[in-house]
């Protein structure tokens, strides 16, 4: 009778001449990439994501439409009339928010017949960019503070310090042309970068949660706009309501192809953003100090790096890009005066676009060329298929709370787990 071996092979299995089991056989490219592609990776949660706010979305617009609704009271009777009726919904919103966003095919036919200038064929790219630029900026500053361990709610708040900077340096500096726009750009970069580094040294000092004290400084920021655009030398003369006086034109962003479309160098400040902040997560020792705090701030003491002064210094460099977020604002093709409502949603937005972009900053950037288009194919989808355009700020809701469920897109879809760590863990350990 022969003794048990603990090494010896289970009983069936295909062994060679040395009694070692034979190597399975490999796995090829296709098959790897395929079970790559369909786990819950990033990328592909991201793809599902925006796949099922586009769905859910569709269905909110079927079943806002009175004739959709009346045709599906005979979907027994009449199953092609509801089903035509769908199409035509569906296609006439998405297909106008895909060409007020990207191309219209009929402006690019008249402009190969010469009907049409060049200018009206790259107008809907022009609109995507122009309302992604300070969308950029903003996700740059909450994806910035995440990657520190700090959810900075308070974006909105430095961009309305962006804003008010901005505008006041347009407005009451007697400079020539260049140095007029170099000094509103840094003013409204540093209105940002003060009102940021309040929160951080109240985080940083007294252990105030920077979500509670962004949000509280979110809605002073906004009184103070109000407050100084109702000062005499700001508010218009010639205007009874809260509008201020117009920026000086040598304070103004230059457009990148004259009048007729919006984008300005706004954008190429933006990308250099982008290409500085990853920059310094990547390749700097403030960077890497930045990016120790944030996933341990415990292990980052014991190391011997400052936490407190790194929640400052990232509290002020996100807010300073916040604050050239609201600068593009009132500087660059979107108003050329202080209003209580220049700075919109772009703030909050921002959270959006971080979160989406998976904090990561060309990542923020993609995110925010997104919401960009769904903000520029949005008002083309309401005044040509009627359909609303708060349909799309539930797409961006339902975008982002699809991304933040990554376990509720795979289990609908079936993907297999992925690997852990990465940015995904990240978001959730975040979240």
């Amino acid at each position: 009778m022969t003794a048990n071996r603990d090494d010896a092979p289970p009983a069936g299995t295909p062994t060679g001449t040395s009694g070692a089991p034979d190597p399975a056989p490999a796995e090829g490219f296709g098959r790897r990439f395929l079970r790559h592609a369909w786990s819950a990776n990033p990328v592909t949660v991201t793809a599902l994501a925006l796949l099922l706010a586009l769905a859910v979305g569709g269905v909110l617009a079927v079943l806002a439409d009175p004739a959709a609704r009346a045709a599906y009271g005979y979907l027994l009777d009449r199953p092609g009339d509801a089903l035509g009726r769908t199409g035509a919904v569906l296609g006439g919103a998405y297909g106008s928010l895909a060409r007020g966003a990207l191309l219209d095919p009929a402006v690019l036919g008249r402009w190969w017949d010469g009907a049409a200038t060049w200018q009206q064929v790259l107008y809907p790219i022009s609109e995507t960019l122009a309302y992604a630029t300070p969308l950029i900026l903003t996700g740059l500053a909450v994806a910035l503070a995440f990657r520190g361990g700090l959810f900075n709610i308070g974006a909105q708040g430095q961009a309305t310090l962006g804003v008010l900077g901005a505008g006041l340096a347009g407005i009451l500096l007697p400079l020539p042309a260049g140095l007029h726009l170099v000094a509103a750009v840094a003013a409204g970069a540093l209105g940002g970068a003060a009102w940021g580094w309040v929160a951080g040294q109240l985080k940083a000092r007294t252990g105030a949660h920077e979500v509670i004290t962004t949000i509280m400084l979110n809605y002073v920021a906004f009184a103070l706009l109000t407050w100084v655009i109702h000062q005499p030398g700001v508010q218009d003369p010639a205007r009874t309501d809260l509008v201020s006086r117009p920026v000086a034109g040598g304070a103004q962003l230059p457009r990148l192809s004259g009048p007729e479309l919006r984008w300005d160098v706004g954008l190429l400040v933006a990308l250099a953003a982008t290409a500085g902040v990853a920059w310094l997560l990547r390749r700097s020792t403030a960077g890497f100090a930045l990016r120790v705090v944030g996933a341990n701030p415990d292990a980052a003491r014991t190391a011997g790096i400052g936490v407190g002064g790194t929640y400052v210094l990232v509290m002020a460099l996100a807010g300073g890009l916040a604050g050239l977020g609201g600068g593009q604002m009132v500087l660059g093709a979107t108003a050329s005066a202080l209003t209580p409502a220049v700075v919109a949603q772009i703030g909050f937005d921002g959270i959006l676009v971080a979160l989406l972009g998976r904090v990561r900053p060309w990542g923020v950037v993609a995110a925010a060329l997104l919401f960009g288009a769904l903000r520029a194919g949005g008002n083309a989808m309401q005044s040509v298929s009627g359909v609303s355009l708060e349909l799309v700020t539930v797409l961006q809701a339902l975008i982002v709370l699809f991304i933040a469920a990554p376990a509720l897109v795979r289990a609908l879809f079936g993907l297999r787990r992925a690997a852990a760590g990465g940015p995904a863990a990240t978001l959730a350990r975040g979240w």
